[in-house]
This record gives C-alpha cells, sequence and structure tokens, in this order.
C-alpha cells in the first residue's frame, strides 16, 4: 500500500469511529422513541356500539350521579341466549381498576334506520375473590336482577366473559353526544 494511502487512512480513523458512534446513538434514540410513542399511544378505541349503548344508558338515568370525566366499560354481545335476539351486556365499572360496578343487558333490534337499544335488566355486582387462586372466581350480586335464577345466571356469565376482554373507558362528554340513527328505550318507560 502507497505511503499516501496508509496515511489517509489513519487521519480518517477517528472520523470512523465518531460516524459508528452517531449512527448507534441514532438508532438508540430511535428505539427509545418508539418505546415511549408505544406506550403513550392511546388505547384500542371503544366500538361505536359500545359508546351508543353508554348514550343510551345516560340518557335513561342508568348511572349515579358522579363528577367523573370519563366511566370505565365492558361488554359482550350474546346471539344464543335468547333465540333470535341479540342482547348486549354492558358493564360500568365503579372505577378503572375496581372489580365493582353495574351490569346491564340491552336488547339491541333495528327499526328502519335505527338501532334501538332496549334496556331491560340491570343489576349492581362485586367479582367475589378465591384466596388460593388470588383471583376472581365468581359474582356475587349487590342488588340482584329482576327475573330470578336464569337471569342472575345469564348476567354473572356475561360478567365473567367480559372480565377476560379489554375494558375502554370514554370521557363522558363523548358518550352524551346524541346519535341520530340511535333509539334509546327501557323497561321503565313502559
Amino acid at each position: 500500500m502507497p505511503f499516501q494511502s496508509r496515511l489517509f487512512e489513519r487521519d480518517f480513523a477517528p472520523v470512523k469511529k465518531m460516524r459508528r458512534l452517531a449512527v448507534k446513538m441514532i438508532s438508540l434514540a430511535v428505539s427509545l422513541l418508539a418505546c415511549v410513542a408505544a406506550t403513550a399511544w392511546p388505547q384500542e378505541q371503544p366500538p361505536q356500539l359500545l359508546i351508543r349503548a353508554a348514550h343510551c344508558l345516560a340518557v335513561k338515568n342508568n348511572f349515579p350521579r358522579s363528577k367523573a370525566p370519563s366511566l370505565t366499560f365492558g361488554f359482550l354481545v350474546d346471539e344464543k341466549s335468547y333465540p333470535g335476539e341479540k342482547v348486549m351486556y354492558v358493564v360500568t365499572y365503579a372505577a378503572p381498576a375496581r372489580s365493582n360496578g353495574l351490569v346491564f343487558a340491552i336488547h339491541l333490534t333495528q327499526r328502519d334506520d335505527y338501532q334501538v337499544f332496549d334496556i331491560q335488566n340491570n343489576a349492581s355486582f362485586v367479582l367475589t375473590v378465591d384466596p388460593r387462586k388470588e383471583d376472581y372466581d365468581g359474582v356475587s350480586f349487590v342488588t340482584p336482577p329482576l327475573g330470578g335464577g336464569w337471569t342472575q345466571e345469564r348476567l354473572a356469565s356475561a360478567i365473567q366473559q367480559i372480565e377476560k376482554q379489554p375494558r375502554f373507558t370514554i370521557p363522558v362528554k363523548d358518550f352524551l353526544a346524541a346519535s341520530p340513527l340511535t333509539n334509546c328505550e327501557s323497561y321503565t318507560d313502559r
């Protein structure tokens, strides 16, 4: 190798190291930014069906008075328990990490261009804990639903299934907004 080319490589060796270091730092910064962005990204968006159901529950005064800016929900749509009907079970929790709340059975139907949310039953519940497993193992009703044992079993089963699914926190202002294609009904209207 000629003398001039060895001299050239030796003079630029620190520059190459600095470039490698800069590339590593940029890669680290991008990775860190990606991690921060992933944790800061909002949770899964609540489905419109749940927002409209929450709207009807609010319009029919089914929530306790609260100044909370948002409520936490879970839900399940059941098309098997009532042949030919679609029932949506909605749980609203007392607080985001709590194991108690209210459960509602809402029958869903279509009338012309409107989706009808017919609130048929509700109950206050608490999840029971198995001390051996340190996990929830059942549901106890603080205020039982109307309809007896079969209804309690349906609601308890729905709550247990909902517990296995994501919870959604919805700002109150989002579900209080009127939905033009939603018709809200309740057994208390009759």
